[in-house]
């Protein structure tokens, strides 16, 4: 046992090391005063630009970066100017709080997740004709549903607050009792404490105007691009960089700053896996199986038919997908039951600034004031229960409407079960960071779909119980990483639920309205247009493996199958017995979802990011606290000013406004032919 003066002398050490001591002088807002009018007006203009750059994101390769930096970035420096404005002007009533600002990312954050748990790039594009086409099977009408603005609405406002409901009770158990990290909201939260102190803000003013500089030169390069984009493989996107051969099997640097930015972001790791899954299929396996054409699958049929080459593609990358979500679901399984297991004995106890758990030697200063400041607003947990048994109820009548396939005992069931899988989620989420809302919503279309049967709409009837459960179990982790936010920076936990609210109800309606303006100015969903949506037919693939079985597979596809899931269970195996034994390999094993990606999506991007990556290590090389300072910085503003391109290309392709010129590579023997042509 520990002396009292032992315990004192460590609490003392803690103290001299206090973030919150920094604050002490500064009080903290009540927490209506941390709602205010400005972080909304905000928030809605950072909601919608935000959302264009995920929703372009979404329907290119599917794959989305973290945008916290951007939001916290932007939101700081937008309310900081306005502030310093009226500050000078005399006019100033309230000060820019870090509560405020962490009400600012909670909104802007809401708002735009709702670009990937609204289905836009996967289960709602993935119930369209446009989709259907390239299935021989149940393309009928009662398995297809096209987007409309008004249903997609509705639908998510059904949907995406039910989650929040499901957690709220669990908020005190999760952030104080078990005392789980949430890498994300954790690493927010400093970003946010760091705004606010001196040097930070410093700082932060410094990492906008880099921001600024590099969303302006992606802008720029991304407008002056378009002017040479006139017809199909136009533009530096077609430039057949390792040549034409090359480039028909998707192997090019497609000169995207959006892709390069995401290299400087992602691991290094994820990169090389994106590499690696493109040198596997683009470049040994899609070839071999094509050299198979008719003999595995009719030569007659079109390049996008799932009878042919393009289902191997779907169902290859569908297997290793799966076999990768199994892994890690029954990794957080595990990891969550042996974890509450430990902790089962433990109370969550309120304390004062003078009180300690009895199972800590001592506690500091920052846990003391800031355990103190989450449980002063409480939400009752009897809004919550109500709340979610009035929607649920709203729910039940409503969303058949618009899904006749989906039964009203297949939402109960679904609205049943919901809350055991958002816990999960959440809590599996707080240990690891890694979200399995998208796997247990493949599930649901598999148990659905099934359920439902392909004569009475099983297709789309999976894909909306999809829906229905992405949206639930992704905005509760959401929830619980934006309380672990407000903890550390003692935002109350009233105003973080507020802001969720606000900030989803906003991306109810933007997401679908952006969404709207892409599938009406393009082909969305069609493989050879600017934006595929790949992710759109992996969800309806694995539809049709729940209403069919495996009878809707193209020759030895099964086999394929059966052996990319075992390399994808084994690889994610690999990886975390390497680091549980802490081996040197553990950082040179690839990521079998990073792998599975590019297969049918395409190499372009993956080299895109890799070169991210080579000017991100060089970067390191030359000034390595200058690259970990600012590149966040640049590589967001590159994503931005690219991904922002896209609202006015899609207003000039909605306007018929075409670019003046086509720059496209050729053959020299076809460039021959084009010159007898032009000259005949």
């Amino acid at each position: 046992m520990d002396s009292t003066g032992e315990r004192e002398g460590r609490k003392r050490s803690l103290d001299e090391l206090s973030l919150e001591q920094l604050f002490e002088s500064k009080g903290v807002p009540k927490w209506r005063e941390q709602l205010t009018v400005r972080s909304f007006v905000v928030s809605l203009a950072l909601g919608f630009f935000l959302t264009f750059i995920a929703m372009k994101l979404n329907l290119t390769t599917g794959i989305i970066p973290s945008l916290n930096v951007s939001a916290g970035l932007l939101g700081f420096f937008l309310v900081k100017t306005y502030t310093k404005v009226l500050e000078k002007a005399g006019m100033l009533k309230q000060p820019f709080t870090r509560q405020e600002n962490t009400v600012i990312q909670t909104s802007v954050v809401a708002c735009s997740g709702i670009a990937f748990s609204g289905g836009f790039g996967s289960y709602l594009l993935g119930m369209s004709k446009e989709v259907a086409v390239d299935f021989d099977q149940a393309d009928d009408v009662v398995n297809v549903k096209e987007p409309s603005l008004g249903w997609m609405i509705a639908f998510l406002f059904l949907v995406s607050f039910l989650g929040l409901c499901s957690v709220v009770p669990l908020r005190k158990i999760m952030i104080i009792g078990y005392k789980l990290t949430y890498p994300s909201g954790t690493a927010t939260a400093h970003l946010i404490n760091s705004f606010h102190t001196p040097q930070g803000a410093i700082l932060a003013k410094q990492q906008v105007s880099l921001l600024f500089k590099s969303f302006t030169a992606s802008f720029l390069w991304s407008f002056f691009q378009w002017f040479y984009t006139a017809g199909k493989d136009c533009g530096f996107t077609a430039f057949p960089t390792f040549g034409l051969k090359a480039y028909e099997n998707k192997f090019y640097f497609d000169f995207s700053a959006t892709y390069v930015g995401m290299g400087m972001i992602c691991p290094y790791m994820i990169n090389i896996s994106l590499l690696l899954g493109s040198l596997i299929s683009w470049g040994i396996l899609w070839p071999y199986i094509s050299s198979k054409k008719g003999f595995w699958y009719d030569a007659a049929l079109s390049d996008s038919s799932l009878h042919g080459l393009t289902g191997y593609k779907v169902f290859i990358s569908i297997s290793m997908i799966l076999g990768d979500g199994l892994f890690h679901f029954l990794e957080v399984l595990f990891r969550s039951t042996y974890d509450m297991y430990n902790k089962q004995r433990e109370t969550v106890v309120p304390f004062s600034s003078e009180q300690c758990f009895p199972d800590h030697p001592a506690i500091s200063f920052d846990d003391r004031r800031r355990t103190n400041v989450f449980l002063k607003d409480q939400i009752p947990n009897s809004i919550a229960f109500i709340g979610y048994i009035l929607l649920a109820v709203i729910s039940i009548i409503v969303v058949p409407f618009f899904f006749p396939q989906l039964r009203f005992y297949h939402i109960v069931v679904a609205y049943l079960i919901a809350p055991l899988l958002a816990f999960c989620n959440s809590y599996g989420c707080g240990l690891t960071d890694w979200s399995l809302a998208s796997s247990y919503a493949k599930l649901a279309i598999f148990i659905f779909g099934a359920w439902a049967g392909i004569g009475s709409g099983g297709v789309v009837a999976g894909l909306a119980a999809c829906g229905v459960t992405m949206g639930i179990v992704s905005t509760a982790s959401d929830l619980m990483q934006d309380f672990k936010t407000g903890y550390l920076t003692l935002a109350s936990p009233r105003s973080m639920f507020v802001s969720q609210i606000i900030g989803t109800a906003m991306g109810c309606v933007i997401s679908p309205v952006v969404f709207w303006i892409f599938y009406k100015a393009y082909p969305v969903g069609d493989a050879d247009s600017e934006y595929p949506a790949p992710y759109a037919k992996v969800y309806r693939g694995i539809a049709l493996l729940g209403v069919e079985g495996f009878a809707s597979l193209p020759k030895h596809c099964l086999s394929f199958c059966l052996v990319f899931f075992l390399s994808a269970f084994s690889i994610c195996a690999l990886r975390e017995v390497a680091k549980y034994k802490d081996w040197r390999i553990q950082n040179y094993v690839p990521s079998a979802m990073g792998m599975a990606v590019p297969f049918y999506s395409g190499s372009y991007f993956a080299i895109d990011m890799c070169v991210g990556s080579l000017v991100l290590f060089a970067w390191e090389k030359v000034n390595k606290r200058q690259a970990d300072l600012y590149a966040p910085a640049v590589a967001s503003g590159m994503i931005c000013g690219d991904g922002i391109w896209s609202l006015p290309s899609s207003l000039l392709a909605l306007g018929k406004v075409q670019p003046p010129i086509c720059m496209k590579f050729l053959p020299r023997l076809n460039d021959a032919n084009l010159d007898t042509y032009s000259r005949g």
